[in-house]
């Protein structure tokens, strides 16, 4: 047991520096980008503050081009802010087109926008509801689920999903901000997430860092490919109109080499799932049969790729129809041409951005099969690899490791 606590903490160190030292060059790199000017907050306006709803003062219904719809005039207290208790009023509906059934009611709790005018007295404007509430007994049930399904695995899948989220927000866009370049931020802070959390769910293991090497060759694939359609198709990356707002709140971004780092992080998710499941489905037959040779081991898992792979596409597929339901059903109301439409930037950059990351899907399959099947290939290259780089896999839950036992 001491033995085995000894290794584990060895392990970590190791997994530590390991992370520290090849992320260090990137991390060096990205940060000596020279600061571009402080940028305009991004999102909502630094006057939009969160209010309760006090009351419904007014109601009655009003015209809107052809749309007949009812209104509110609410009284709200101003929770935040240096405007904080104030009390004014605010419109609903009288201006702009709500959903159905979708109407202010006392407790309610929005943000909006206060703005002071010459004479000293404030305007209010409704931006939007507060859902933090919601969102957070969402999250709560997310977590509890998680744990309760996969144990400490699913502990450590949401700590990797914070840090993932904590280098995005805190480390990618704000460099991004502050001018340096898309492509090469993004793949620093790629490289921060994928190490940390490929070595904290799987562990300081050999399949793992077949997989680790896997999913970084195919990422560059997914990269090269983005270059080079992203250009040849003339796609500029204004295809999102958040693009429009960000280029006039801060002139320095590369939004077309953010469109390419856009499609280099949203590839490396699904990257993750199959070359994880690859490297494990190789490792597993070479437990199951050692006496397999390299062509019916790389045959069998290319099998189980396969499926993957094909599961993996249809689901890419009805997300990115689903993400743009609203958009099809836009165009279809006018009957139009089809193949004049994937000529429309939007609709291209999304063409552009899903097959580039099928096709880094489907190099990933081959790329992990060769690395896992030529790393268990024979006895003594397991046993030289595990003294390296770990046992084959994880601990199984009863004290015991795949590694040099099972390479004779």
């Amino acid at each position: 047991m001491k033995h085995k606590t000894v290794k584990i903490r060895m392990n970590v160190v190791i997994t530590l520096a390991i992370i520290l030292a090849m992320g260090g060059f990137l991390l060096v790199r990205a940060l000596r980008a020279d600061p571009a000017a402080e940028t305009d907050a991004i999102g909502y306006a630094s006057d939009t503050v969160r209010a309760e709803v006090m009351e419904i003062v007014e109601q009655g219904t009003v015209q809107l081009g052809s749309l007949e719809q009812e209104y509110q005039v609410a009284q709200v207290r101003i929770l935040e802010g240096r405007y904080r208790d104030i009390q004014l009023q605010v419109d609903h509906g009288r201006y702009q087109i709500l959903p159905e059934g979708f109407r202010l009611k006392a407790g309610d709790r929005i943000l909006i926008t206060v703005g002071e005018l010459p004479d000293g007295t404030f305007q209010a404007y409704f931006i939007d509801y507060v859902r933090t509430t919601p969102l957070l007994v969402l999250f709560g049930i997310f977590v509890a689920v998680s744990i309760l399904v996969s144990g400490w695995k699913g502990v450590q899948s949401l700590v990797s999903m914070g840090v993932s989220v904590i280098v995005i927000f805190y480390f990618i866009i704000p460099r991004i901000l502050a001018g340096a370049d898309p492509i090469l931020i993004s793949i620093a802070g790629s490289f921060i997430f994928l190490a940390v959390t490929q070595y904290l769910v799987y562990g300081w293991t050999l399949k793992t860092q077949i997989a680790l090497a896997a999913i970084i060759i195919a990422m560059a694939l997914t990269g090269v490919l983005s270059v080079v359609f992203v250009n040849y198709a003339a796609l500029n990356g204004f295809g999102d109109e958040n693009a429009m707002f960000l280029v006039q709140q801060n002139g320095n971004l590369n939004v077309q080499n953010l469109l390419i780092a856009s499609v280099i992080i949203g590839a490396l998710g699904v990257l993750d799932d199959l070359v994880v499941g690859q490297a494990s489905a190789v490792i597993e037959l070479h437990l199951a049969n050692p006496a397999m040779s390299f062509q019916q081991r790389f045959r069998a898992a290319f099998r189980i790729g396969r499926d993957h792979i094909a599961a993996t596409v249809n689901t890419l597929v009805l997300a990115y129809l689903g993400a743009s339901l609203m958009m099809f059903l836009l165009f279809s109301l006018n009957n139009p041409d089809y193949l004049l439409l994937i000529n429309i930037n939007y609709i291209a950059e999304e063409i552009v951005r899903s097959l580039v990351g099928t096709l880094g899907l489907f190099a990933a399959v081959p790329i992990t099969n060769l690395m896992a099947c030529w790393a268990v290939d024979s006895p003594e290259r397991i046993q030289k690899l595990c003294r390296v780089l770990g046992p084959l896999v994880e601990d199984n839950g009863h004290g015991h490791t795949h590694g040099n036992d099972h390479a004779h």
